[in-house]
């Protein structure tokens, strides 16, 4: 398959339970690949809806398929709404560490969206979760676009706070060693002791409320969790392995966080 000159190299696709699995060649592929499905989703649904409500995952895995979805072309982005999925706690409003500045120099400046919902990494946290409940209570999600940790996290559900029963739609919570020690790893700060202990995040069942969830998850830092997900038992030891469960759900890996299980 080739889109947009780039060749996409598809090297295995299966299912796990109700999961969908695909394999690429390299990281390229897979995140053209997951965007070109996100768009012709996007679009389906803009065909016999009003409006659509996204969350975006903020991090360096996601940035070929967010990408992708800034380049493509067709989808009406004036009706479509974005959140995303977590936020440091007490972290400079400008620091660039902050994900919501990540997702504005990724997607959110370069897109005409209809809304666009920041959580806020400065103030009292409980305003912000008071105010993200009321958004998500009233708007149903229809689709993710997720990544996994190396712990196995979506959002910052680490396996010590996630919670597949979880009765709140957003949270603060306390991060773990590998998590935090992850943001040093992707280049996001210069070291552990920078990295924020403390954040917000939506909770498993927020992510998993989501009609179609397209995780994305490259690298082979990443490896380790994928094959978690994809060969371990679902449980929080590994949040991830919840999507197993969804009836939507696609993870796409490339060939070196897909390394076991191909």
């Amino acid at each position: 398959m080739k889109t947009d000159n780039i060749d996409i190299m598809l090297r295995k696709e299966f299912t796990v339970d109700k999961l969908l699995v695909k394999v690429y060649d390299n990281r390229q592929s897979m995140g053209q690949a997951a965007a070109d499905e996100a768009v012709a989703y996007l679009k389906e649904l803009l065909a016999k809806q009003d409006e659509v409500w996204a969350i975006f995952g903020a991090a360096p895995s996601q940035n070929e398929i967010l990408a992708g979805l800034v380049a493509a072309e067709g989808v009406d982005w004036t009706r479509v709404h974005a959140l995303h999925m977590d936020e440091y706690v007490n972290l400079a409003s400008d620091a660039p560490q902050g994900f919501g500045n990540f997702l504005r120099r990724a997607i959110f400046d370069k897109l005409p969206f209809a809304s666009i919902e920041f959580i806020g990494s400065e103030g009292d946290p409980q305003e912000k979760i008071e105010r993200y409940n009321k958004i998500l209570e009233e708007h149903p999600i229809d689709v993710v676009f997720m990544g996994i940790g190396e712990n196995g996290h979506i959002a910052f559900n680490d396996p010590h706070v996630a919670d597949f029963n979880d009765p709140q739609r957003i949270k603060i919570v306390d991060l773990d060693q590998k998590c935090r020690q992850q943001q040093v790893n992707d280049g996001c700060f210069a070291k552990i002791e920078d990295v924020p202990e403390y954040a917000l995040t939506l909770t498993v069942p927020t992510m998993y409320s989501g009609r179609r969830l397209f995780c994305v998850v490259p690298a082979p830092t990443k490896a380790d969790a994928v094959r978690a997900t994809v060969q371990g038992p679902v449980s929080e030891v590994c949040p991830a392995t919840v999507m197993r469960l969804h009836d939507n759900a696609t993870l796409y890996c490339d060939s070196d966080s897909g390394k076991y299980i191909l």
